[in-house]
């Protein structure tokens, strides 16, 4: 639930044809509470994780956050380098999301980050919060009466503003990956109104000219209302490139989406905006930072999103703290960004060898397999992997945990496919074959 500049309360957080031009572009200070094992529980039984490349899932575009220098400040030039950098101490990143200003003035803002994260290979997506003002009328829904939309008779012009927009960027050396028509439509009491309707009859009658991938219709709350009339419309589905989503407060159980797999063939799904569990804590604070680790998990292995993007890149609460340095909760995003890159694709795993041990992978274009372990536990676990058809001799491996930040930990051999590893308590541990 994104919010302005003043962050208020816990939710802290607005021509070529489409198709044509499309087919052209082808150790920090941590807050812990800690809890240790008994020695009787030093290590849990856990079944083999079995890991298997040829069963293919989604492909990953990438994982990133949100820069907004209007509501925030923009990041510092070192900061871009650790948002997007991939070596040791940085995030990783290769998603990074913007605001599309209503005021042409302001559009070159964030420009410097998105020229740098696109020079470090990131792809950049925007968001507007709302049309120019001319655009937009007011009108009493319930309570609120100075809601907004947008007039009916300006979807025409607002497509050209999202055209002009992404045409900005490329003249000034950022290619949008894709452009949304509206952030969190269904959440709009401070910027715009969109019913599921409206949203429908904008991508079919004018969201065809729009000259990058359409984006929509990121609901704050994954709610399917907004997405199901989308799918379910063949002519406005026809001018959709992405099914974006938030996750604000979404349970794990509706991560899942049947009907998309029915009907998004040739489509992709994205997770373009959230913050987990919470703006109110520090984003070092541990064990709870680690519930970070789990969602992104969840969101990849349940959800099958193929990008996952943080609100507020750098923020107390974020993946980068105010002082430009990893947190915790950065730590366990770093474990998937920086090493399951954009057009790996997610692989079978046992999701769930022990208790409390999330496990996911992925295989690179080069054969390499990521394996990302999550283990919530409160003590070790003895984690044997089954590489199913891989030819690897060893597998090095980065580990986070109470005292630790992305650690290198050496390799480990693998012997007839399969090796074991130790899941430090309250962990994340991300293996790599060599």
């Amino acid at each position: 639930m994104t919010h302005g500049p003043n962050d208020p309360g816990s939710r802290d957080r607005t021509r070529l044809s489409r198709r044509s031009a499309l087919a052209a572009m082808g150790p920090l200070p941590v807050i812990a509470a800690v809890t240790r094992a008994s020695p009787a529980a030093a290590f849990a039984a856990a079944a083999t994780a079995v890991i298997d490349p040829s069963a293919r899932r989604q492909t990953i575009r990438g994982f990133g956050g949100m820069a907004h220098a209007a509501w925030i400040g923009d990041l510092t030039a070192a900061q871009r380098d650790t948002a997007f950098g991939t070596g040791e101490g940085r995030l990783g990143f290769s998603v990074l999301r913007i605001p599309v200003p209503e005021n042409q003035a302001d559009w070159s803002r964030d420009l410097a980050t998105a020229r740098r994260a696109a020079e470090l290979g990131a792809t950049v997506i925007a968001s507007p919060w709302n049309p120019p003002a001319h655009m937009v009328e007011t009108f009493v829904r319930g309570s609120q009466t100075n809601a907004r939309r947008l007039r009916y008779d300006m979807y025409g012009a607002y497509a050209r503003h999202l055209n002009d927009f992404t045409a900005h960027l490329r003249n000034n050396g950022v290619t949008l990956y894709g452009i949304s028509v509206q952030n969190e439509p269904d959440y709009a009491h401070e910027w715009t109104w969109w019913t599921p309707a409206e949203m429908v009859r904008f991508l079919r009658e004018n969201a065809g000219p729009i000259s990058t991938r359409v984006i929509a219709p990121e609901s704050f709350q994954y709610l399917k209302n907004m997405s199901d009339p989308i799918l379910n419309d063949s002519a406005a589905l026809a001018n959709v490139d992405i099914i974006g989503a938030h996750l604000y407060g979404t349970p794990y159980a509706n991560f899942p989406y049947p009907l998309f797999k029915q009907k998004g063939a040739g489509k992709e799904l994205w997770m373009t905006e959230v913050y987990h569990p919470n703006s109110s804590d520090s984003a070092d604070l541990w064990p709870q930072a680690l519930d970070v680790g789990r969602h992104l998990h969840h969101a990849m292995v349940d959800a099958e999103f193929q990008a996952y993007v943080w609100w507020y890149i750098r923020r107390g609460y974020g993946p980068m703290r105010e002082d430009g340095q990893i947190s915790k909760r950065g730590a366990c995003m770093a474990h998937f960004a920086r090493f399951v890159r954009p057009g790996y694709v997610r692989v079978e795993a046992t999701a769930n060898p022990a208790s409390n041990v999330y496990v996911s992978a992925y295989r690179g274009g080069d054969s390499t397999v990521v394996i990302v372990a999550v283990n919530k536990a409160t003590s070790e676990v003895s984690q044997q992997f089954a590489l199913a058809n891989v030819t690897a001799s060893s597998v090095s491996s980065w580990l986070t945990d109470a005292s630790r930040n992305v650690a290198p930990q050496g390799a480990t051999g693998v012997s007839n496919g399969s090796f074991t590893a130790t899941l430090p308590a309250r962990s994340v541990t991300t293996f790599v074959t060599g």
